[in-house]
């Protein structure tokens, strides 16, 4: 889960990228905002997801073979009969499919993994977005020919090994259904590595837009008392990271009760060491001392 100092960091570095005197709307800005700050994170949730996909379809591999070893047969039993034509239909299309995410895996499978977080990010992603557009689609097609054969249960028998081996694969598709949403499944250990990733990344998020929110509504208090502390007072001219950083730990101090003030500058000096310049820690520690004594 996030860190305190991850989230504050990230805070700092939303209020910065804003521009609150007039630049981006920070509604606007906080989808391609997040897209890029977390690169590095979806990078690892990405390359995770791979990688279990990969073990899963080691696990396909035989059982994609016997459903391909077995469709002939079954169409031909089908289409002997015109009152089947919709199941017909329907088994070629899942064979389509089948086919359609083999290849998929293969693709995505060539897609290498040592490049930069952007790159990896923008080719990875996509690509395991649509296997799992496939697989959703897969689980459906089987579902709905297997209620199509409900009604003709004298098909069983022969259709019984394509059945079969579709049963299998459907085994496969609900893992990969549980990776898709691996927050839901907490009891599988292999989704371990993925579920934490995916529910960092979301709790990073939603703490962080909480937090950015609340400075934004509460902007011209804080930089009322700022006016207060710092002679000659105008944001613009204060250095915009520095600017941030001030506005987030002045909130703190002034509205947020489980925050004691020296935890609030000390951890601001820190942000200003990381994201300010060299005389920024001095300059925040004066300014918020000063807040915090006014």
């Amino acid at each position: 889960m996030p860190s305190r100092r991850q989230i504050r960091e990230a805070a700092i570095q939303f209020l910065y990228s804003a521009d609150l005197e007039g630049g981006s709307d920070p509604a606007a800005l906080r989808e391609p905002f997040w897209q890029f700050v977390t690169e590095s994170d979806r990078r690892g949730l990405a390359v995770a997801t791979w990688k279990t996909l990969h073990h899963l379809q080691l696990a396909r591999e035989e059982r994609h073979e016997a459903f391909e070893a077995r469709f002939p047969a079954a169409l031909a039993t089908l289409k002997a009969d015109p009152s089947l034509e919709s199941s017909a239909t329907l088994l070629r299309r899942i064979a389509v499919l089948e086919s359609e995410w083999s290849a998929a895996m293969t693709a995505t499978a060539r897609i290498p993994r040592d490049g930069d977080d952007e790159a990896v990010v923008a080719q990875l992603e996509p690509a395991i977005e649509k296997l799992f557009l496939i697989n959703r689609e897969l689980l459906a097609s089987r579902k709905g020919f297997g209620s199509l054969l409900d009604d003709r249960p004298d098909l069983r028998p022969r259709l019984e090994p394509l059945v079969g081996a579709m049963s299998r694969l459907d085994r496969i598709s609900d893992r990969v259904r549980m990776l898709e949403h691996p927050e839901d499944f907490p009891d599988q250990p292999e989704l371990r590595k993925v579920r934490e990733c995916t529910l960092s990344l979301r709790e990073l998020r939603s703490k962080v837009d909480a937090l950015v929110d609340a400075v934004l509504a509460r902007k011209a208090e804080v930089d009322q008392a700022l006016f207060a502390v710092i002679e000659n007072y105008a944001p613009e001219r204060v250095d915009p990271i520095d600017r941030a950083i001030l506005r987030l730990a002045t909130w703190e101090i002034l509205f947020d009760a489980e925050v004691p003030a020296p935890v609030a500058i000390n951890e601001a000096i820190e942000l200003a060491r990381t994201f300010g310049t060299s005389d920024s820690p001095r300059f925040v520690n004066g300014v918020l001392d000063k807040v915090a004594k006014a």
